[in-house]
Parts: C-alpha cells; sequence; structure tokens
C-alpha cells in the first residue's frame, strides 16, 4: 500500500492541483486531496461556492480538521456563524453533543463532538453540512445524525469534492468527483 507515483489533475476555479493516487486498502486507490495549508485552494474554493451555499442557511457545520479553514474562508464571506465538529473532547467543552463514526482517513471508528456552547446556533436551526471530501459517507452520516439529535434541519450538503462511483453523493453540493483508481500494473 502506498504511493505508486500516480496522479490524477484537478481543478478549482482557475487553480490546478496534482492530486498523488494512493493505494489506501488492496485495490482501492484514491486521489488524496489536502487542502489543510493551502491556502491558495482554500481560498478559490471559498470563492466558487460561497454562491452555492442555500439562501436559508443559519449556520455551516464542518467536521474537524481539514475543513476547518474551508469553512473559516466560507464563513467570513457568507456572514454565517461557523460550528466546528470536534474529533477530540477538550477540557473546556460542556455538555457535549457526541456520535460515533468510522472514518476511511483514519480507518477505525472515531467520536464527533459539538461543543454546548455552540449548540444555540444549530439547535433549531437550518445548517449546511460542509466538508473537504466526502468519500464513504461515514462523518457525513455522523453529522447528518448530530444534526437530528440537535433538532437542526439540514439544508445542503457542500463538498468541493465527492469520491467513489460516478453516481455517487447526487445530493451533495460540489465542485467536483474524485474517481477511484485501478491498481497500477
Amino acid at each position: 500500500m502506498g504511493y505508486d507515483g500516480r496522479i490524477h489533475t484537478v481543478q478549482i476555479g482557475d487553480v490546478t492541483r496534482d492530486l498523488p493516487i494512493f493505494q489506501i486498502a488492496p485495490g482501492v486507490n484514491i486521489a488524496i486531496f489536502n487542502m489543510l495549508g493551502d491556502t491558495e485552494i482554500v481560498e478559490v474554493a471559498a470563492d466558487e461556492l460561497m454562491n452555492l451555499v442555500p439562501a436559508m442557511t443559519d449556520a455551516l457545520v464542518v467536521p474537524e480538521v481539514k475543513a476547518v479553514p474551508l469553512g473559516h474562508a466560507l464563513s467570513v464571506r457568507t456572514g454565517l456563524p461557523l460550528v466546528v465538529v470536534r474529533k477530540f473532547r477538550k477540557p473546556y467543552m460542556g455538555a457535549c453533543l457526541e456520535t460515533t463514526v468510522h472514518s476511511i482517513t483514519t480507518g477505525k471508528p472515531q467520536t464527533l463532538y459539538v461543543d454546548g456552547r455552540d449548540m444555540p446556533l444549530i439547535q433549531g436551526k437550518k445548517v449546511a453540512i460542509l466538508d473537504d471530501v466526502i468519500s464513504t459517507g461515514s462523518t457525513l452520516n455522523g453529522l447528518r445524525e448530530m444534526m437530528r439529535v440537535a433538532n437542526a434541519d439540514i439544508v445542503g450538503e457542500i463538498a468541493v469534492f465527492t469520491e467513489g462511483p460516478a453516481d455517487a453523493w447526487p445530493e451533495v453540493i460540489r465542485l467536483g468527483h474524485l474517481p477511484l483508481f485501478e491498481d497500477a500494473e
């Protein structure tokens, strides 16, 4: 498993990136899109997504870590509050809402937390879930469950890319789609 030298080129706005194709499991090869630290791609993606956020949205909800810069940039552009769903509970977080998901990135279960202080931003509100890549849907499903428990109405699911079969995730507002790749020969 690992990197075999292949790349997949993507374009967001007028910016292109060559994504390395990694084998993450036997027969499972994906293009790795990591926007964390790539401020140019974060800014361009936020510009492209800004007008795609449903008009009735009260708050943006993002999972920690890679989607946080995108959420921040989109929050600045739209004026919507940003709620970060954390992967670790910090001592200062009180009365957390939590759920467990299975992540393709880590390959194991993870617990997600919403700080109790952020609950008024989502409870009974219309929210848009935002992520960098939606692949297996485990994080998305965890966020959906959290929003259901918080009595939030999901009015949009937004990603820079979806991943998997071409017809996967038709409900997700996205800038592009990343296919799965065959094993290198």
